[in-house]
């Protein structure tokens, strides 16, 4: 490996490691409620966030393939450090709808572009085998870098409310700082059409059916993600009578084997090949949540414990396999993009739900729910996957 791709590939672990140290998330539930909004508005936010995901996430992708992913990255990082102002000066409803509404402008800058920079990348120099290690490294490190600050945050906001959102603005800021390291990518990589059609764009899905049961199957594993680890995450430990400050605590428990599933994503292939891997990975996620309804505080913990090291396994896994099925590199950010359009257009309809779950007292039914719903949509989605010949003739990459 060349000293160029090394450099480069610390940058982006910088990049990813400053960019997802969102200090704030295991309390700013408990923030917002301090503050004086309602459980109805917290949500409403939510699903007001995810949205303007939906609605941000193609024209982004588009951008990115035509002006280049490190734009895209570059100006993501600036807006997500700004946002973190948001909940300090203005400490509203609006200012918090404002907060999340630019939180998914720059998430949807980053979201297709920074998968795309580094395959894309890895790809110009012979190393798109070494695509899921290093990704899962990326998102591993990011995450370590969580645990000391979720450990400490309850306290820390017991101390100054807005604390974790000045560290925040920090590490975000860090972040540009990294983007505007990451070299250009050379142009016979970078070359994007000026226009994507939306037949066009139909056309390379039709074409390629893997590709949509493996953006489907990536939308189970971000739901379920998202679901427990953000939007569920305080209402569960409140619901087993941990404290505010257990609240970091315990975030750092799961960030820490998440992060340890995302170290070591190639593990599974001793046993089964990355397809196999990642649905039994989300069943077992599933699996996980069922644990919680029936189970007191060691058992939460155990049962969080376990989703969380499932979910960083699967995570670069899937994205393997979804970056392998792409047909054209040229709309690699865009197609990326149509994947978290569905991941957050999901994700905005759960969200309107929870927030009536909650008030009406059925947690519980809830993650009970949510997970048979995902195992036999897995399930489905495993025959539909299988029964199609693009696997076969696209099989998954060894990282040797």
């Amino acid at each position: 490996m060349s000293q160029s791709l090394k450099q480069t590939i610390r940058s982006y672990y910088g990049f990813q490691f400053f960019f997802s140290l969102l200090i704030w998330l295991p309390i700013f539930y408990e923030f917002q409620k301090r503050i004086g909004l309602s459980e109805t508005e917290i949500f409403s936010i939510q699903t007001y966030y995810y949205i303007a995901f939906c609605l941000l996430e193609i024209p982004t992708g588009m951008i990115a393939d035509r002006f280049g992913y490190r734009l895209c990255l570059r100006t993501g990082a600036v807006l997500v450090a700004l946002s973190n102002l948001l909940p300090i000066f203005l400490p509203s409803f609006e200012g918090f709808l404002a907060h999340f509404l630019l939180i998914a402008l720059s998430r949807s800058l980053i979201s297709g572009a920074s998968s795309a920079y580094l395959y894309e990348y890895l790809g110009s120099h012979g190393a798109s085998a070494e695509y899921k290690q290093i990704e899962g490294r990326a998102r591993a490190y990011g995450l370590a870098g969580k645990i000391v600050f979720f450990a400490g945050v309850g306290a820390l906001m017991s101390w100054k409310l807005t604390a974790p959102y000045w560290l925040t603005f920090v590490a975000t800021a860090l972040s540009a700082v990294f983007a505007w390291s990451l070299p250009k990518l050379e142009q016979k990589v970078t070359h994007a059409v000026r226009t994507l059609p939306i037949a066009g764009l139909a056309r390379i899905l039709l074409d390629t059916p893997v590709l949509i049961f493996l953006m489907l199957q990536g939308v189970a594993i971000f739901v379920l993600g998202r679901i427990v680890q953000v939007n569920l995450y305080q209402p569960i430990l409140g619901s087993k009578a941990f404290d505010l400050v257990a609240y970091g605590w315990v975030m750092a428990l799961m960030t820490l084997f998440e992060a340890i599933g995302s170290y070591y994503p190639g593990l599974f292939r001793r046993w089964f090949d990355d397809l196999n891997s990642v649905f039994l990975l989300t069943v077992a996620m599933a699996l996980s949540i069922a644990i919680i309804p029936l189970s007191g505080q060691a058992g939460t913990l155990i049962a969080l414990s376990l989703f969380a090291l499932a979910c960083g396994f699967s995570f670069p896994i899937q994205r393997q396999l979804l970056n392998d099925a792409i047909p054209d590199s040229r709309f690699r950010a865009t197609i990326l993009s149509v994947e978290s359009i569905l991941d957050r257009a999901v994700n905005a309809w759960v969200a309107t739900l929870l927030g009536a779950s909650l008030a009406g007292g059925q947690l519980s039914f809830f993650l009970l729910a949510a997970a048979g719903i995902t195992i036999v949509a897995m399930f489905l989605l495993f025959l539909g996957l299988r029964a199609t010949s693009a696997i076969g003739r696209r099989p998954a990459r060894s990282l040797t």
